[in-house]
């Protein structure tokens, strides 16, 4: 290239300031938008009474090794249920995608929800969209500067309270809160709830659009996830267009008749769809990679048609097939596949929890020494017999050998181990065997003395020298 300078390897950033729009989906976000806000923040403070541990709802405790989720208690044997549960997050993701695209974006995710109370905030101090452009292209002074740093403060309240009651849920909720306000709290709670309130604030105040853009692969990824049965928002171009486009409501083109026998259709080209877009897209430029199907354009759309006279509907939501005049296809094999998926995953995860043992048995043979040969010649095997009360009552156990017939079983000066609720011990334990006569392996078995929960019992390998194991 010779001559000039070479144009910028990045696009500048132009700001927008979405306008607000009154209508069922902009209803629809508010009452989601609650119901989430409410959750997050209120549930660290809900207290559940349990015969043991925390009496706090929802908990994770890291040094105790469990997490607490109302009546159910995870212990670490347990973690492979996150795993279902991720499965089961993905599952639903595409399904919900290829059902009806980007709702998760528009409505649920948390960089939607933060940045929709960023903007009520931006909004409640500075004004609409015309009175922020106008605060926007003003010289700084007291105003300016008053209203600017208001809104930068509340923003920073916000990420405060997100980061502090993210932390919260890791102990208990109001001595933690006493400890952080007096400078006795963990370091770990004063680090988690610094980088959550810079990463807040920097995400729902500063970057906001970016990040849904940019940042997050979903935007990237979603498009294969898409057909043409996959319900988006769109608008409707035969109708908005008309063989001659689209065309302001003036003298001459004020009613449907007019502009249909001019040639016009029925987009009078408000600009008010992409004032109240939050990423700033026009969407009668067909579906884009930057749309998070907030159907806030839907709402804009239906106020003017509203206010004309003339059906709804311009904008909504719809398939690419419904629009090319063709019937949606709803129930179609990627839907069926990905919904057959997520309930087999839900049913496991459920089977999972609700078979769980209350008494849980875990034998690991010792390696050093792999066996000792006494002197009376028998054989004899180290193990760790690991057992885990997962019920809310004290258990006195019982440990025995079930098999095979002779073995001798030796846990030193223990008869009983009585273990406290939701916890775990472990107990040494020496098996003997005669060598010509030694089974190669043993089964534990682990009963309860009042009966009050079942016997669970484990097999180990027993060692003999000579035999290959």
């Amino acid at each position: 290239m010779t001559g000039g300078s070479e144009p910028p390897l990045y696009a500048g950033r132009v700001p927008i300031h979405p306008r607000s729009v009154r209508g069922r989906f902009r209803r629809l976000k508010t009452g989601i938008l609650v119901l989430a806000y409410g959750v997050y923040f209120l549930l660290p403070w809900l207290r559940w009474d349990r015969p043991a541990g925390p009496d706090q709802a929802v908990l994770f405790d890291l040094p105790g090794r469990r997490f607490y989720v109302f009546g159910l208690v995870v212990h670490p044997e347990d973690i492979f249920w996150l795993a279902g549960l991720l499965v089961i997050a993905a599952l639903l993701l595409f399904f919900v995608t290829a059902l009806a695209g980007r709702v998760w974006c528009g409505y649920f995710c948390f960089q939607t929800l933060w940045t929709d109370v960023y903007q009520l905030i931006e909004r409640w101090v500075q004004g609409d969209r015309s009175a922020r452009l106008r605060l926007e292209a003003r010289s700084w002074d007291a105003e300016k500067l008053r209203k600017k740093g208001l809104t930068h403060l509340l923003w920073l309240a916000v990420a405060f309270a997100t980061g502090l009651t993210f932390t919260l849920y890791w102990a208990d909720a109001p001595q933690l809160v006493r400890d952080f306000l007096v400078g006795a709290a963990p370091f770990p709670a004063y680090a988690t709830t610094l980088f959550l309130t810079a990463t807040t604030y920097v995400f729902a105040g500063i970057a906001r659009e970016q990040v849904c853009t940019y940042m997050c692969p979903y935007a990237r990824f979603q498009g294969v996830m898409f057909d043409r049965d996959t319900l988006i928002v769109a608008y409707d171009r035969a109708r908005g267009e008309g063989p001659k486009g689209r065309h302001r409501p003036v003298r001459g083109l004020r009613t449907r008749a007019e502009r249909q026998a001019a040639g016009h259709g029925d987009c009078i080209d408000c600009g008010y769809c992409v004032q109240v877009c939050p990423t700033g897209i026009d969407i009668r430029d067909g579906l884009q990679y930057q749309c998070i199907t907030c159907a806030l354009c839907i709402d804009a759309c239906d106020t003017i048609m509203d206010r004309l006279g003339w059906p709804r509907g311009l904008i909504r939501y719809t398939s690419e097939s419904a629009l090319a005049g063709s019937r949606t296809r709803i129930l179609r094999p990627k839907v069926l596949g990905y919904g057959a998926a997520l309930m087999v995953a839900v049913a496991l995860l459920v089977w999972s929890v609700a078979a769980r043992a209350p008494l849980e048995l875990a034998v690991i043979q010792q390696r050093q020494p792999l066996y000792v040969t006494l002197s009376d010649g028998r054989i004899q095997n180290g193990y760790e017999v690991k057992l885990i009360n997962k019920t809310g009552q004290a258990l006195e156990l019982v440990v025995r050998l079930a098999a095979p017939p002779g073995a001798e079983l030796d846990l030193g000066r223990i008869r009983t181990v009585r273990l406290a609720p939701e916890r775990m011990v472990r107990v040494i334990a020496r098996v003997r065997q005669r060598p010509e006569r030694a089974a190669r392996r043993v089964r534990f078995r682990v009963e309860e003395r009042a009966g009050r929960v079942p016997a669970v019992e484990r097999e180990a390998p027993f060692f003999v020298p000579g035999t290959g194991g």
